[in-house]
């Protein structure tokens, strides 16, 4: 199913616009993301067509089924509390059962973990991208040979010089394991190319070096270490940070890039918002998303404050967070038998309706 199938068939129960137009923080060149709930269909409903999501190619609108929809709720999902907490401004359409699911009955001390973990996550991301901005990576991606070195006396000289330096080919070169020497070698080169030796390794793609079978007697030109280990890290960190290349928003990145602290600027807004939101939850017991702010988070987006100057400020609102949790007037979750009978009674009256 598609969102145009939903609307088409009146499925919708909820619609809303969402994120930073519902948080007060858009700017003039900001999306508009659309969130919503909808139910099925009886006949997939019923059967074994039940699904849980729906959502168009770019994510910017994410509907959820009204059962999966609860079931976040229960779980104080920090998405999930902001699409039903929706600004009355931000609400495009709102069936009159979607009434009965109201915030108060799902606010809880979960959100100390859901709201507040998540945005822990969000610092690690940060840092994350620090180091991808910090650290770019050429596009040509290197071999295992260049995780490979001889031993020369009691130093190592890599592969590549070591090959340059003596005027040798890669491909006429046979390897054999050391016994009880992980990422060690036996090298042995065949001058004529008559010995069938496999090479150090076979292709530029390799993952693992190549061990040949060497005739008795030959000689011994010296031994080989190969890190195999961290060519596998560097192969990940080769895949991740291209495959963030390819993906990046570059209006984002740009930004970030002007701004010069090295850290992704809208990422930490959002972080800080959802660090206050927890805050305020725990010490007044309410939810309301549109931030009393502004000007500060949008400070914290254009770039304006050092990185580290943030993680103080998430460490404060974390132990804050801490301190109101174990004051909080709010329950340690919600009443769960309650909310699947509101469930129950909501999807009772919509299939009722469609028999």
């Amino acid at each position: 199913m598609t969102i145009q199938d939903l609307k088409s068939q009146n499925l919708i129960l909820f619609e809303a616009i969402s994120g930073s137009k519902s948080f007060g923080l858009n700017t003039p060149t900001s999306d508009t993301d659309i969130k919503g709930v909808y139910y099925l269909p009886k006949e997939k409903f019923f059967g074994l067509e039940y699904i849980p999501q729906i959502s168009n190619e770019t994510n910017d609108e994410v509907y959820y089924e009204i059962g999966r929809f609860v079931e976040l709720l229960i779980k104080n999902n920090p998405n999930i509390l902001e699409i039903l907490a929706s600004p009355k401004d931000c609400i495009l359409y709102q069936h009159p059962l979607m009434e009965q699911l109201k915030i108060e009955d799902f606010l809880s001390k979960l959100c100390k973990d859901s709201f507040a973990g998540y945005a822990v996550t969000q610092i690690k991301k940060a840092r994350g991208l620090n180091k991808k901005i910090v650290n770019p990576m050429p596009k040509e991606k290197k071999s295992l040979l260049d995780f490979c070195a001889v031993l020369k006396g009691y130093e190592t000289v890599s592969v590549n010089s070591f090959l340059t330096e003596n005027k040798l080919k890669q491909e006429q070169f046979g390897l054999v394991n050391i016994p009880n020497s992980k990422g060690m070698f036996a090298l042995f080169y065949d001058e004529n190319k008559s010995l069938g030796y496999k090479g150090i390794i076979q292709k530029e793609t390799s993952n693992e070096v190549s061990v040949s079978s060497i005739p008795k007697g030959e000689k011994l030109v010296g031994y080989l270490s190969c890190n195999q280990d961290g060519y596998s890290t560097y192969c990940k960190e080769y895949t991740d940070y291209w495959n963030w290349i390819d993906k990046r928003n570059e209006d984002r990145y740009n930004t970030n890039q002007q701004h010069g602290r090295n850290y992704d600027s809208k990422n930490m807004m959002h972080t800080i918002r959802l660090l206050q939101t927890a805050n305020n939850i725990l010490s007044t017991g309410k939810l309301n998303i549109r931030v009393p702010n502004r000007e500060e988070l949008l400070d914290i987006k254009a770039g304006n404050k050092e990185y580290d100057v943030l993680l103080e400020m998430a460490d404060d609102l974390i132990t804050s967070i801490e301190k109101h949790y174990t004051t909080s007037s709010l329950p340690e979750k919600p009443d769960e038998a309650k909310a699947i009978q509101t469930l129950i009674q909501i999807r009772e009256k919509l299939y009722r309706q469609d028999l």
